[in-house]
C-alpha cells in the first residue's frame, strides 16, 4: 500500500510528529506493506531546510511543494496545481492531510484526480480556535473546515480527545492521539542543584505561546529561574531579568538536554492541538502547569500530572505546592505512566497504519 502525506506546517510539534512517523513507517517490521511518502513544504524558520532530509528516515520519500501558511490566492492555486501533479505521478492507495492549509489545498488536488483515494486529515489544532483572530475569521474558517469535508469528503482523524468531539459535529472522524518515544523506564532525578527552581518552555516565541504571559509569570515569581528554549519573532516581549532565551536547536538531543534540567514545564499556549513539547517533558517526569485549552488539558490531568490554569493568579498556589521536592516527584512519575499508557507513539502509529489498511 502507497500512502502519500501533505504537510504545509513542517515546524515545532508537527516536526517531531512527522521524524518519528517517517521511521516508524520506514521500518518494514512495523508496518508491514506500508510505502511512505512525505510531501512538504520547509519554509519554517524554527527548521534548517538543509538538514530535514537528514533527520527523516531514508526509507521514506520526501518531495518538497513549496505552500504558503497566509492565504494567497496566486500561491495557493501554484501548490494546488503541483500537489495535483505529484499525487496523480504517485497515484497512491492513501492520501492523508495534516494542518489547515494541506487540509484545503489536498482536498482540491484529491478532487481533480480521476481514480479517489482513501482521504484522510488531521487538523492538529483547528485554525478556527485561534483567539489571536477576529470572531468573524473564526466563523470562516470553521465554515471552511466543516464544507470542506462535506463537499470534498474523508475522514478527519484527531489528534486529541477534544479535537475529536469537535471533528464528530463536522463529519466522519476518528481519535488516534498524538504521541512520543516513552522510553522503557526513566528513573527520576532532581534537576535543582541550588535554591532556585527552574522553570521553561519550549517552543516558538510567537501569540500562540502566549509570550506575554510568560513574562508575567516570570515577574510575579522572581525567585524562580525561567528559560525559554526556542526563539521567535516576539522575544523582545520577554523583558524579565529571570528569563533566559536558548535560540534555535536543529539538534534534537540539545532540546531534551535543555528540557531535563527543568523542575517544572510551564506551557503557557493560547490554543494547541495535542502539544508534542508536553508530552516530552512529562516522559522526562516533568510536573507540567498548563493554561486550561483544547490539548493542554487533553494530557494534563490536574493535581495528579501537574496543574491546570485560567488565571496567572491561581499559580501561587500550585507553585507553592511543587516548591516540595517529593510532590514533583510523585507528578512527574504520574505523568510518565500516563505517556505509557496513553500516548505511547509505537501504540498509536499501529493504529493509524490499521486504519490506512482497513
Amino acid at each position: 500500500m502507497k500512502v502519500v502525506h501533505v504537510i504545509e506546517a513542517l515546524g515545532g510539534g508537527v516536526y517531531t510528529y512527522f521524524k518519528d512517523l517517517s521511521y516508524f513507517f520506514g521500518d518494514s517490521g512495523k508496518a508491514q506493506g506500508i510505502e511512505t511518502y512525505i510531501i512538504y513544504s520547509g519554509n519554517r524558520k524554527e527548521i534548517d531546510p538543509g538538514k530535514i532530509k537528514e533527520a527523516f528516515s531514508p526509507n521514506v520519500t520526501l518531495i518538497e511543494i513549496p505552500m504558503k501558511k497566509e492565504i494567497s490566492p496566486l500561491d495557493d492555486i501554484k501548490g494546488t496545481f503541483k500537489l495535483y501533479k505529484a499525487l496523480k505521478k504517485l497515484n497512491p492507495d492513501v492520501i492523508h492531510l495534516h494542518s489547515s492549509k494541506a487540509g484545503v489545498l489536498g482536498r482540491i488536488a484529491h478532487f481533480f484526480l480521476f481514480n479517489k483515494k482513501k482521504l484522510f486529515y488531521t487538523p492538529h489544532g483547528y485554525y478556527f480556535l485561534r483567539t489571536d483572530i477576529s470572531k468573524t475569521k473564526q466563523t470562516i474558517y470553521r465554515l471552511i473546515e466543516k464544507y470542506s469535508q462535506v463537499i470534498f469528503g474523508g475522514t478527519t482523524i484527531a489528534c486529541g480527545d477534544t479535537e475529536y468531539y469537535i471533528a464528530k459535529s463536522m463529519g466522519k472522524a476518528a481519535l488516534i492521539r498524538n504521541g512520543i518515544i516513552v522510553p522503557e523506564s526513566n528513573v527520576y532525578k532532581a534537576p535543582t542543584t541550588g535554591t532556585r527552581l527552574k522553570v521553561g518552555i519550549i517552543g516558538r516565541i510567537t501569540c500562540a505561546k502566549a509570550p506575554t504571559m510568560f513574562n508575567e509569570i516570570a515577574l510575579k515569581f522572581p525567585d524562580f529561574d525561567f528559560i525559554w528554549i526556542g526563539d521567535g519573532e516576539m522575544r523582545n516581549v520577554l523583558t524579565a531579568t529571570n528569563i533566559s532565551i536558548t535560540g534555535w536547536f536543529h539538534e534534537a538531543s540539545k532540546v531534551s538536554q535543555y528540557l531535563d534540567t527543568l523542575d517544572i514545564y510551564l506551557q503557557t499556549s493560547l490554543w494547541e492541538g495535542l502539544p508534542i513539547a508536553v508530552l516530552e517533558a512529562m516522559a522526562l517526569q516533568k510536573p507540567v502547569v498548563a493554561t486550561n485549552v483544547i490539548g493542554n488539558k487533553d494530557i494534563v490531568i490536574h493535581n495528579k500530572t501537574g496543574f491546570l490554569f485560567d488565571s496567572v493568579s491561581e499559580l501561587d498556589d500550585y507553585f507553592e505546592t511543587l516548591n516540595d521536592e517529593a510532590t514533583r516527584r510523585s507528578f512527574g512519575i504520574n505523568g510518565y505512566e500516563r505517556c505509557k499508557a496513553v500516548f505511547n507513539i509505537d501504540t498509536n502509529f499501529k493504529e493509524l497504519a490499521a486504519l490506512y489498511l482497513q
